[in-house]
């Protein structure tokens, strides 16, 4: 399988280098690493171009986002830049640029969507480290795909039309993946240290409004934003975040 994966990135110097390390130490490489440097002002862009001068599987191209007031929409709009530079692959990934892999992770990966024809997307589970031991960061259940670990087969990809530039992206994609037929899966051995922990902004109410703003400005429907507002819920067993969803939504329609 073809393997093409995306990272976009802006000032990342912290984390890049530990990152892109755990690529290099795939047991099974991805045939292209493609780094989507948007605007970078620290050392990110030095960092990933040091690595691409000593493997081939990695490429470094620069972009520079426009401004939005749409939350989500920067990481997207720099993968979106990057996807229109690969011509072909089976297998697309989103990571993020803080993230570390174990070794067998994408040779895991590719057995999976080899053995599973209608499997769609497949990921590890994301844990962060504290007091010096891996936990799993529970912000999502178990069976979420997470947005810094994405990995879609072609035909699904196709299928949902590719990531939408707008908050809660990696929620919508999983319901119209979900929607056309396709499996979605995690693995829990598949261990991946979260390098910086998700901010504590998904847990506020300010968040959670703009989210269901986001539905509607998408153009989503009520009935799919009305699923992934049940979905999203039940993640956190939380009617007033249901509450939240729907206000959203009709704050903005």
């Amino acid at each position: 399988m073809q393997v093409s994966i995306i990272i976009p990135f802006y000032n990342e110097a912290a984390h890049l280098k530990r990152t892109l390390d755990s690529f290099v130490d795939q047991h099974r490489r991805p045939d292209l690493l493609l780094l989507v440097n948007d605007h970078s002002t620290d050392e990110s862009s030095s960092i990933a171009l040091e690595f691409a001068q000593t493997h081939s599987f990695i490429k470094v191209i620069h972009h520079i986002s426009e401004a939005s007031k749409s939350p989500g929409s920067k990481v997207i709009n720099a993968f979106n830049y990057g996807l229109s530079q690969i011509e072909d692959y089976d297998l697309i990934g989103k990571f993020d640029a803080d993230i570390l892999l174990p070794p067998n992770y994408l040779e895991t990966c590719i057995k999976a969507f080899e053995q599973q024809s209608n499997l769609g997307m497949y990921s590890g589970l994301l844990h962060i480290r504290i007091q010096g031991q891996l936990a799993y960061e529970g912000i999502a259940n178990k069976d979420h795909v997470r947005g810094p670990i994405k990995l879609y087969s072609k035909t699904c990809f196709e299928a949902i039309g590719g990531l939408v530039s707008a908050l809660g992206w990696d929620s919508v994609d999983t319901l119209l993946a979900e929607a056309r037929g396709f499996d979605v899966q995690t693995n829990p051995t598949l261990i991946v240290e979260h390098l910086r922990p998700t901010s504590t902004e998904y847990a506020n109410k300010s968040y959670y409004l703009k989210r269901g703003e986001s539905f509607y400005q998408l153009g989503y429907d009520f009935f799919i934003s009305l699923m992934s507002a049940l979905k999203m819920a039940w993640r956190k067993r939380s009617i007033g975040l249901f509450i939240l969803l729907l206000r959203g939504y009709r704050r903005a329609s």
